[in-house]
């Protein structure tokens, strides 16, 4: 036989419960058989002694009732006294024979059943020979009775027995699918349990779930372990997410000002214009700080920090929630506002931004600067289409902003 089979296949393999049947219908039926099989023969040497010695026992009944007969020569009445006694009585074959051997008398069972050829197999492989009695008379031998035994009281006998063992068969075949049925209940479900919690814990990731007591001690001692396990490993990946969610907070976010960075802003950019209904608008807002250089030269770069950080926080109370600002590097801020249904409500936005600037901020040292912003504002898809041309739009229109009107906020010119 080939050991060899192809990479990939999945041979067929037995469930525990196939194999728990199996083994308790297997026990069952070698239980019963052996056991059956050994009574069979115990009982058949049993019938066979005493079939000995009940044969014996009609051969001196015989030998007692034939031996006037005998003496006489009466050949009709020995044969009515051994027929009379061996017609009642488990005898396949009788004879009645002088001293000389000679036949005075012969009686043979009926050979019309239907089963006579199995009655003979029987009583030539389990009765004992044939019975050889004395027929005396005056303390002289004159004559013998010669008798074979019946197997028709044995091969009912056999019969019943096999039917019987059929029976207890059927009855041990039945029990034991019970008993496999409550060991299924036991032992395989509680594994069942473990399985399909591992599975899930695998497929969905939900170490969340738990596997249910076991009614079986050592099932319920490697349930309870293997819920440990999954503890643990929840543990590991909550933490681990938690790292997770702190790296890409940090790849994604400024550190000065909590905002999301260039990346993060381009990334979102892209999504909420590929997310525009065809009657929606969107507005990029590309924001620059007046005299910033000037704060740091003459104030230090931690009032430069606390100018960031004051711009950064007027800049989220000026939007709405699902509005987006970010830090685009230096003194550099964007704004993505999507979905607009009208490009119109962006201006008193644009106006609102510049107005909280005008508010002083107050720096470590007690000191006040005022933040001016130059603000240039790009629409989709009056200005450009892709995220690179609004920002560059945009962009554009904030260094016009700065340089030509030297602050405010200024419109991307119209393609």
């Amino acid at each position: 036989m080939s050991l060899i089979y192809r990479k990939g296949s999945t041979p067929s393999r037995p469930t525990l419960g196939q194999v728990l049947q199996r083994m308790n219908l297997g026990l069952a039926l070698i239980a019963v058989g052996t056991a059956g099989i050994f009574l069979t023969l115990v009982a058949l040497f049993a019938l066979r002694a005493y079939a000995n010695h009940n044969l014996h026992l009609i051969a001196r009944s015989i030998s007692y009732t034939v031996e006037a007969a005998v003496v006489f020569e009466d050949r009709p009445a020995a044969r009515e006294a051994l027929m009379l006694i061996a017609s009642n009585e488990e005898v396949s074959e009788a004879k009645v024979l002088d001293k000389q051997g000679v036949s005075l008398a012969s009686w043979t069972h009926s050979t019309n059943g239907a089963l006579h050829g199995l009655e003979q197999f029987v009583a030539h492989w389990v009765l004992p020979e044939a019975v050889v009695w004395p027929i005396t008379h005056e303390g002289n031998q004159i004559g013998l009775v010669w008798l074979t035994g019946n197997g028709n009281s044995l091969l009912r006998f056999l019969l019943r027995g096999m039917v019987g063992m059929l029976v207890c068969l059927a009855l041990s075949t039945l029990c034991a699918l019970v008993l496999s049925r409550r060991m299924l209940k036991g032992i395989v479900t509680s594994l069942d349990d473990i399985a399909n919690v591992a599975h899930t814990v695998r497929r969905d990731r939900s170490f969340d779930l738990r596997v249910p007591s076991a009614p079986i001690a050592e099932l319920h001692e490697l349930s309870c372990d293997f819920n440990c396990l999954l503890d643990e490993i929840e543990t590991w990946q909550a933490h681990l997410q938690q790292e997770n969610d702190a790296l890409t907070h940090q790849a994604t976010h400024d550190s000065l000002t909590g905002l999301p960075n260039r990346a993060f802003f381009e990334n979102q950019l892209g999504r909420s214009l590929a997310d525009l209904e065809h009657d929606e608008y969107l507005a990029v807002l590309f924001i620059d700080g007046n005299h910033f250089k000037e704060v740091n030269d003459n104030h230090g770069h931690a009032a430069g920090d606390t100018v960031l950080i004051t711009i950064a926080e007027r800049l989220r109370s000026r939007l709405r929630k699902h509005d987006l600002v970010a830090r685009m590097g230096g003194d550099e801020f964007a704004i993505l506002l999507a979905p607009l249904n009208n490009t119109d409500d962006v201006l008193p936005i644009a106006d609102n931004i510049i107005e909280c600037m005008q508010q002083p901020i107050v720096l470590h040292n007690k000191e006040t600067v005022i933040a001016a912003l130059s603000i240039g504002i790009a629409f989709y898809p009056e200005h450009a289409s892709t995220p690179q041309d609004l920002l560059h739009e945009a962009d554009d229109a904030m260094y016009r902003a700065k340089h030509l009107s030297h602050g405010g906020w200024r419109l991307a010119m119209r393609k």
